[in-house]
């Protein structure tokens, strides 16, 4: 009990340097928390990636199409429960710099291949008797105030032209992680508009989308789904749903390692700024080490008194530093448009580790003040002028 008021006396005997060490814990603490969410957010579609879904794509390019006449191929190999298809159109909805993902898709069975796409059976028939309907997601919506009628005038790129698309359903995600950003039409909408400004382009989809019923099997069919198209004008290439995802994300990839660098070397800083401070104190206080060690204090004391402190305070700015980066996130999320970051949550892995860091810093901080305050001979230390 006396060890306890003696570290928080400590603690306070400098008010100000306390005080600052605590702010500059808090800030690094609150620096990691943030880019460690940015790198999950950014990955956020991997990890929501679905074990029984495949994706099959241009075996050259992704940016290649593939002929409508694979999907009744594809569906006979064995193991395979269902396929339904997807095609990137872009286009641009009343600005360029807003983007969010724009896809024309099959709307037979696209649904029942993606669960965690929550949209009713009104809305997923709508989009199937309507060429021109489109289904967005809730964020979509919300930035745009959008509701459903409402018209959706696309300016085509890759697919030029005027595009004019009705909301037919708002679509929520079934999880957290769920992305609720896209824009998804009816194929047979961009087909039927191919067939007359560009014969040569219609009857081509983008991706193919399989679902297996058995996971364990995915290396084995999607062999056979490639094997199919083997020394064709279109060969593919077919790998599970996170490996497709994964591509994508790594096209960021030295971004992303630059941040994951960055935020581990935050670390570094919480350590350097608390070693400086403890360093400084035991520095200071080396002739009353010294003369508790007179009074019978033994080393463990000493060593609980440093190391008390050092805890204490990159607990308290450790904790500190977790609590504001909480509100920090939630604002984040709501000032950055959803399209940039579909999921932006303070993962709990996150807050673990922010805070594990700051008391490991409190712990390696103390190291060097200890073992040196525990080393003094009584002599030494009563001779030492401050």
């Amino acid at each position: 009990m006396h060890i306890l008021k003696l570290i928080f006396k400590n603690m306070l005997r400098h008010k100000l340097r306390s005080f600052l060490t605590v702010l500059g814990i808090a800030i690094a603490v609150m620096a990691f928390g943030l880019m460690r969410t940015v790198i999950s957010s950014w990955n956020s579609g991997v990890e929501a990636s679905a074990a029984n879904r495949l994706v099959t794509v241009h075996a050259v390019s992704f940016i290649y199409p593939l002929p409508l006449s694979y999907q009744d191929q594809i569906a006979k190999v064995p193991g395979v429960r269902k396929v339904s298809f997807a095609n990137w159109f872009q286009g641009i909805y009343k600005d360029k710099d807003q983007f969010f993902a724009r896809f024309a898709v099959d709307p037979d069975n696209f649904f029942d291949l993606y669960p965690e796409v929550v949209v009713s059976p009104k809305e997923k028939e709508a989009m199937k008797n309507q060429r021109n309907g489109c289904i967005i997601g809730a964020k979509i919506a919300r930035t745009y105030n959008l509701k459903i009628g409402d018209l959706m005038n696309i300016d085509g790129d890759i697919y030029p032209g005027q595009w004019q698309m009705q909301v037919v359903g708002i679509y929520h995600g079934r999880d957290e992680t769920s992305d609720e950003t896209w824009m998804l039409f009816n194929w047979h909408y961009l087909d039927e508009g191919l067939k007359q400004a560009s014969p040569g382009r219609a009857g081509q989809v983008g991706w193919y989308i399989v679902d297996i019923g058995d996971p364990n099997q995915r290396a084995a069919i999607s062999a056979a789904i490639d094997n199919l198209f083997t020394n064709s004008p279109a060969e593919t290439k077919t790998q599970t749903e996170k490996e497709f995802n994964q591509s994508f994300v790594s096209m960021s990839g030295a971004i992303l390692t630059a941040i994951d660098v960055v935020s581990f070397v935050i670390i570094g800083i919480i350590l350097m700024i608390l070693m400086n401070t403890m360093v400084m104190t035991a520095r200071e206080r080396i002739r009353e080490y010294a003369v508790l060690k007179t009074l019978g204090f033994s080393s463990s004391h000493l060593v609980s008194l440093i190391g008390g402190e050092s805890l204490l305070i990159s607990s308290i700015g450790g904790a500190l530093g977790v609590a504001i980066t909480f509100p920090i996130t939630s604002g984040i999320h709501k000032v950055v448009p959803p399209q940039w970051f579909p999921v932006f949550n303070l993962e709990t892995m996150t807050v673990v580790l922010a805070a594990a860091s700051a008391l490991l810093a409190g712990v390696l901080a103390a190291a060097f003040p200890a073992t040196r305050a525990v080393q003094t001979k009584i002599v030494d230390g009563l001779r030492q002028i401050g």
